[in-house]
């Protein structure tokens, strides 16, 4: 379940490359300073996101979505995408955090069977709390790719139209269209196997006395509760194959 969980990283990290690439990945020409500066910036942040993720500077992304180098209204508009950039690209990294958690490929093991067995109380916890956060994380992460949220972060700044249209045309785009299928199929299919995994848990906690751990086996005295446990076991290893 490793070798997935590194894939599944990878897949929602080209989904963060692909948005951003997306969002900031315009060609204004223009001889106004201000917006060559901006232009000359956010390729710079592209750049940053570019990195394999082990490579990815996150406090360099940060501290440049934090730091504001035009000026007037320009700076506004800078602030404002920014701001929004920011918050969008945590919402991704939250998502990752989850799907590079260790203990997510530790759950069907002789040793969490020894160490929380046998009512897997702790176990199953975290696979709800699991959960429900890859299904709130993906909810938030929509909720950013989509205009009208991208557009709330410049609403009310007492802009001239110009600006609220570069900002809207030239740094948002069509943000509406974003295929997020990639990243929205890796959080679907991760949830998927914690919930089969789920199930072998169930099925050991309601039948305690079928089965014990000898060393570093798990040993029935039931062939039917064997039988379903290799089923259920057969079913995540071929979930995880898939992806």
């Amino acid at each position: 379940m490793k070798k997935s969980r590194k894939k599944k990283i990878v897949i929602a990290i080209i989904v963060i490359l692909v948005v951003f690439a997306g969002i900031v990945g315009y060609t204004v020409i223009s001889d106004l300073k201000q917006e060559e500066k901006l232009s000359n910036e956010l390729s710079e942040i592209v750049d940053l996101t570019n990195a394999n993720l082990s490579e990815m500077d996150i406090d360099k992304i940060n501290e440049k979505l934090d730091n504001i180098i035009t000026t007037g209204d320009y700076a506004t508009v800078e602030k404002a995408f920014k701001s929004y950039m920011k918050d969008a690209f945590n919402s991704l990294l939250q998502i990752v955090d989850v799907l590079e958690d260790e203990k997510i490929t530790t759950l069907l093991t002789v040793e969490n069977y020894s160490k929380d067995g046998k009512e897997f109380t702790d176990s199953k916890k975290y696979i709800s709390d699991m959960i429900k956060k890859l299904e709130t994380y993906k909810e938030d992460y929509h909720k950013y790719m989509n205009k009208e949220k991208a557009m709330s972060y410049i609403e009310n700044k007492g802009l001239d139209s110009y600006y609220t249209d570069l900002y809207e045309k030239e740094y948002i785009g069509d943000i509406n269209s974003l295929d997020l299928s990639e990243l929205d199929n890796s959080i679907d299919e991760l949830i998927s196997i914690l919930k089969m995994e789920e199930e072998v848990l169930n099925l050991l906690s309601d039948n305690p006395n079928s089965w014990t751990i000898q060393g570093e086996n798990i040993i029935f005295s039931d062939n039917n509760i064997l039988d379903k446990y290799n089923n259920l076991v057969k079913k995540v290893e071929t979930e995880i194959t898939k992806i």
